[in-house]
Parts: structure tokens; C-alpha cells; sequence
């Protein structure tokens, strides 16, 4: 977990300085590391084909989905390091895209944390290729 000591002053009624701590937790710069990601183009999915085959499972009954998958951080008191796994759609320029996911991601954390954000690692595991969902239709035709 990332801590920092913060001196803050306010406009409000008292214009005493408060000094604090305010810990970060692993999770946090996860979730918005692996929002940040998804938010670039030709990024398909997140995570490595076990992780994303638990996850759907997982998704499905929770009705949600989990925005760390994918994602692995190590967080120290200033510093953060982001290993991402990466599903990038077919046709994607995947130098191009793993910069952009790198500037995206490290540019959020570190605005919404204020942590230093010192390596952004990017693992492509697969392409997606737009119409073989094939096992995923016959299931769908089955139930129909």
C-alpha cells in the first residue's frame, strides 16, 4: 500500500493546515489501472485464458465484471510498477496501442493517486478475431 503524508489547506470557514496520512490500498491502483487500459482502442479484453475463463464464470453469476483482471501492482509509498495482460483485437497496431495503453494507464494513476508510476509492463496473450465467438453461438443456439 502506498502512504503519503499530506498537508492540506482549505477556503472553508477554518484556515488551520490539517497533516495527515493517506494509504492507498494495492487494489485501488489496480482498479484504475485496468479501467484506464480498457479505455484504449484495441484493447479486447483483459487477462491470461484461465484468468478470463474464471472471470466470465464469475462475471455471469455476480452480474459484474472485475476490472483487476489482468492486472498485477506492486505499490510502494511513492511508487507504483503495473503489469497488465492484454487481449488486443484483430488489425490493432499492437506497438502503437501498447504505448497508448502505457501513457493511458500511467497518466491515470498517477493523476488520481499522485503516485509515481515507474514501469507500465504489457503482455499481449492474445488476438481477438471478430466473429470466432463460434463455441459461444452454438451455446446460445442451443438454449434458443
Amino acid at each position: 500500500m502506498a502512504a503519503t503524508d499530506t498537508v492540506s489547506s482549505s477556503s472553508a470557514s477554518r484556515r488551520k493546515d490539517v497533516s495527515g496520512r493517506t494509504v492507498i490500498a494495492d487494489q485501488v491502483v489496480a482498479t484504475i489501472a485496468g479501467i484506464a487500459a480498457r479505455e484504449v482502442d484495441g484493447v479486447h479484453n483483459m487477462g491470461g485464458g484461465a484468468s478470463r475463463a474464471v472471470g466470465a464464470v464469475r462475471d455471469t453469476v455476480t452480474r459484474s465484471s472485475d476490472p483487476t483482471r489482468g492486472v498485477k501492482v506492486e505499490v510502494g509509498e511513492k511508487q507504483a510498477a503495473i503489469d497488465l495482460d492484454i487481449v488486443v483485437l484483430y488489425g490493432t497496431e499492437i506497438a502503437e496501442a501498447a504505448q497508448e495503453i502505457r501513457s493511458h494507464v500511467a497518466f491515470a494513476v498517477e493523476r488520481m493517486t499522485g503516485l509515481e508510476v515507474v514501469e507500465v509492463n504489457i503482455n499481449i496473450r492474445d488476438v481477438h478475431v471478430p466473429g470466432d465467438d463460434s463455441d459461444e453461438d452454438e451455446e446460445e443456439a442451443r438454449v434458443r
